[in-house]
């Protein structure tokens, strides 16, 4: 996949002139947005077909601090797929540097537009065969290929 580059705006830094924590969960969307599009299954494909995928955990974990105007790029990858659920992951780093920023996870689900679950290799077996190729990892353990 093609890293994301964001460039840290000054709207985003607070008081102290660091980034404030709540835009990296925006740059994971950002990221995860192009990742999607770069496979062909962006988020307006899925919609059109009546697919929503909704967050539904994050997790972050902040290792340096950013400042206006640095620019950070952003690898997101499929971490774990079962069907139902995605787990992606995001590694971000400063690219004056090459220091970690932070990393991190989101967890999503598949839904139609009646709110129920999708189980992708039912209703969109191509995208789910896309997915399941992009899994960087093994299920974790203990969990079932498909739900």
């Amino acid at each position: 996949m093609t890293p994301y580059i964001h460039t840290v705006q000054y709207y985003e830094t607070d008081k102290m002139g660091v980034t404030h924590h709540s835009n990296y969960i925006r740059w994971m969307e950002e990221a995860r947005v192009a990742m999607l599009e770069e496979i062909g299954w962006g988020y307006d494909r899925l919609e059109a077909l009546g697919v929503g995928s909704p967050v539904i955990g994050i997790n972050c974990e902040y290792k340096s601090p950013t400042t206006f105007p640095d620019r950070v790029e952003i690898t997101a990858s499929v971490l774990e797929y079962r069907g139902v659920h995605l787990v992606v992951s995001y590694h971000m780093r400063r690219l004056s540097d090459g220091r970690t920023v932070l990393t991190g996870t989101s967890r999503h689900c598949f839904m139609g537009t009646d709110g129920k679950l999708l189980r992708l290799r039912r209703v969109l077996p191509e995208f789910d065969a896309v997915l399941r190729s992009l899994v960087e990892g093994p299920p974790a353990m203990g969990t079932a290929q498909e739900e």
